[in-house]
């Protein structure tokens, strides 16, 4: 027997919770049972329910479970295909390939043990067994079984070992994506693309001639994939980023050369990344940062690790971490959170070979980045030295929907006499001249650029904003870089020329004085511009207007993450501050008051009111726990991990990107201009969504054991509190 072969082999005794692939592998263990006289899974037929309501009606009302009793863990003989069918048309009674609370089916089905050869019947029943038999039978077709040994255990898990579970064994592989030729032409393929010939395309960096010579070799030996390989001018400016959009394609990533042994040939490997899930397909910015919270918790630090190698080459070859890997963002950033990132990697690989060299690098293009973006114009604020998210470009932005800005530019196409088409192009081009949009695209970049697109909070004002987020993520850098330094650098970093930038051109190495005065500065200008003790919160700071902004944002809780607050500052943001952002399921994005009034004419934003997103959940926890505000945590991570359990087990479980944290019946639903992502599936979620994923696992570490057992068991924070209170006055 080959090794990959025992690896696929399952007994009757095995673990009943094995990974997918090693649980289906193969039909090894129906061979012990295929000869005997059996009787595969059977369910009772479709009826009609009124029909049976008027039998039952005449009878006396008794029991009508066939259930045996057995000593022994049960395991079911199923028919995969005839199975899925009869549960699908008896409980699918909305047909959306899902069952859930909303379905009025039964929810009871018939299923033979596998003792018994299929001849005895146990009933499974309720809504969560069901979807689990459910996502079992869709997982086990996909991988080609048509009769399997289903073990009970796997439909009654405790709900949050099973999430854990699948999001530590099957979703965080599912995210995973590779740039070379084994996916080039799914990759290279953008749903954006709105040009007359989408085709899989990629922008390679002049100085990587390798990269350059395989993608090459790539598209001559499968002209099929019609792969437009180009090589990237090495001066990138927005005119140049705009006519780029006429040809829209992924931007090279890292790559690594490694011997395959079969042919005992050098081949390049992409360095791997998590994308988000749903429809996205990219490496993206503050994203890959909050999923790797998630696998580092989940032993996966060998994909955390790849994405800041993926990181700094973003940074080396175009100029800095990118919103996404696409050619349309080459001017537009993320929240930078890459000093964190390397950090934490660096503590799981410190003693391992070239780990000082990966934590150098990723600090010398985090230095880079620093003077090239951040701190230089136009993001940076001259007159309070704080930092802007304002990123540079022209024209519409063109990976939004073709219908997306329709409402905006129809009166300027009739201005000028022109059809929508027509004044897109001209105005792209520059032919024609309207200040007012080009204002307007200037904030609709940065909101875009800082990741919380959209929420009136920033809208047509983002790039006048020095921002509590930004702001605070700076500061984590100043901060990070000086402990780095002094730390494991011995108090002097040698800065190569190619990690030199026109602030820094004559910086031949740097010392943890110069960013320790840097972080006392900003978190000085921050105090000055951003505070509001009588509120108790941060605020964002116009830079336009010279004046503090009164919208309440959950990024408030960024200060405490990042250390900046000061004892008092943060009592006063656990005080005040929480009480107005804390809702039945989390923290919301913005309080409702700040969001205002909502219309057909003025429709919710997704980073406002009602809703809560992953990030501001993990981000607060840590920083309470920063502070010593461990019950806080405890209890807003409880909150949110509830409702992420409560939607998993109701809904056939589902993950997805944001929730509404005020609704705590079907939270997962979300009425906002971009839908939500990771709704749309048949059967049995593949991926979750990335950064809730890991809020999940990452969340679970800072529960204690009392907690946890509680959320297994579906309790409400309400009622666990008042059962704890009880639990401690009787005693």
């Amino acid at each position: 027997m080959s090794p990959s072969e025992a690896r696929h082999q399952r007994t009757g005794s095995g673990d009943p919770f094995l990974d997918a692939d090693l649980y289906y592998g193969d039909e090894d263990a129906m061979s012990r049972i295929k000869d005997r006289r059996r009787a595969f899974s059977q369910t009772l037929k479709v009826f009609n329910r009124e029909d049976i309501h008027d039998l039952i009606g005449k009878l006396p009302v008794r029991r009508g479970s066939h259930d045996e009793i057995s000593a022994q863990p049960r395991k079911f003989l199923i028919d995969v295909d005839a199975t899925l069918e009869s549960l699908l048309e008896r409980e699918d009674t909305d047909k959306n390939h899902q069952i859930t609370i909303e379905d009025a089916g039964p929810k009871v089905l018939s299923v033979g043990t596998a003792a018994s050869s299929g001849y005895n019947k146990f009933d499974v029943r309720g809504t969560y067994m069901l979807s689990n038999l459910l996502q079992e039978l869709t997982i086990a077709k996909d991988h080609g079984r048509k009769h399997i040994i289903l073990d009970e255990a796997r439909l009654s898990e405790n709900p949050v070992a099973r999430l854990s579970r699948l999001i530590k064994t099957s979703f965080w592989n599912a995210l995973t994506r590779r740039i070379d030729a084994s996916n080039i032409e799914v990759a290279g393929r953008d749903p954006k693309d709105w040009t007359s010939d989408p085709r899989p395309r990629i922008y390679v960096p002049p100085t990587e001639t390798k990269q350059l010579e395989y993608y090459r070799s790539v598209a001559a030996a499968h002209p099929e994939l019609r792969l437009d390989v180009q090589v990237l001018a090495a001066e990138i400016t927005p005119e140049y980023v705009q006519k780029l959009n006429e040809k829209p394609g992924l931007l090279a990533l890292a790559m690594e050369e490694k011997l395959n042994e079969a042919t005992m040939k050098t081949e390049f490997m992409g360095v791997p990344f998590v994308v988000p899930g749903g429809r996205f397909n990219e490496l993206y910015g503050w994203d890959s940062y909050m999923e790797s919270l998630g696998l580092l918790v989940s032993d996966r630090v060998d994909l955390a690790k790849a994405m800041v190698v993926n990181f700094c080459f973003c940074i080396k070859h175009y100029g800095k971490i990118l919103n996404a890997n696409r050619s349309y963002y080459l001017t537009r950033s993320q929240p930078p959170f890459l000093t964190d990132m390397a950090l934490r990697v660096y503590d799981r690989i410190k003693g391992e070979p070239g780990a000082r060299e990966f934590l150098q690098n990723a600090t010398l293009a985090a230095i880079k980045e620093y003077y090239s973006v951040w701190t230089a114009e136009p993001r940076l604020d001259p007159v309070t030295g704080l930092s802007r998210y304002r990123p540079e470009g022209m024209g519409v932005p063109p990976e939004t929907e073709p219908t997306h800005f329709v409402h905006l530019l129809e009166p300027y196409a009739a201005k000028h006499g022109m059809t929508f088409e027509e004044f897109v192009q001209a105005y792209n081009d520059g032919k024609v001249k309207e200040p007012e949009l080009d204002d307007y695209f200037l904030h609709d970049r940065a909101v875009r650029e800082s990741g919380h697109d959209t929420s009136y909070r920033l809208e047509r004002v983002c790039a006048d904003l020095a921002t509590v987020d930004l702001n605070a993520l700076l500061y984590k850098y100043e901060v990070d870089i000086a402990r780095i330094i002094r730390t494991v650098f011995k108090d002097r970093l040698e800065i190569p020329v190619e990690f030199r930038t026109a602030a820094s051109r004559d910086t031949a190495f740097e010392t943890s004085a110069v960013w320790d005065r840097r972080a006392r500065k900003r978190k000085l200008r921050m105090e000055t511009h951003l505070w509001d003790a009588e509120r108790g919160m941060f605020f964002d700071y116009d830079t336009v207007k010279r004046e503090r902004t009164t919208y309440e944002s959950a990024t408030t809780f960024w200060a405490m993450w990042a250390g900046l607050a000061t004892p008092q500052q943060a009592a006063d943001l656990v005080t005040k501050a929480l009480p107005r952002f804390e809702a039945y399921g989390g923290l919301v994005s913005g309080t409702e008051e700040s969001r205002g009034p909502v219309s057909l004419d003025r429709p919710n934003r997704q980073w406002d009111y009602p809703y809560g997103w992953a990030p501001q959940q993990m981000l607060a926890w840590t920083g309470l726990l920063r502070y010593g505000y461990q019950a806080e945590a405890e209890r807003l991570a409880y909150r949110w991990l509830y409702m992420i359990t409560k939607a998993f087990v109701d809904f056939n479980g589902v993950v997805v990107e944001k929730y509404d944290v005020t609704r705590p019946i079907d939270p997962h639903r979300v009425d906002a201009e971009y839908g939500n992502q990771g709704i749309d599936f048949k059967g049995a979620p593949k991926e979750g969504f990335g950064w809730v994923n890991a809020s999940y696992v990452y969340g679970l570490e800072i529960l204690n054991a009392h907690m946890r057992r509680a959320l297994g068991a579906i309790t409400p924070y309400e009622t666990y509190s008042k059962a704890v209170a009880a639990q401690e006055e009787a005693f």
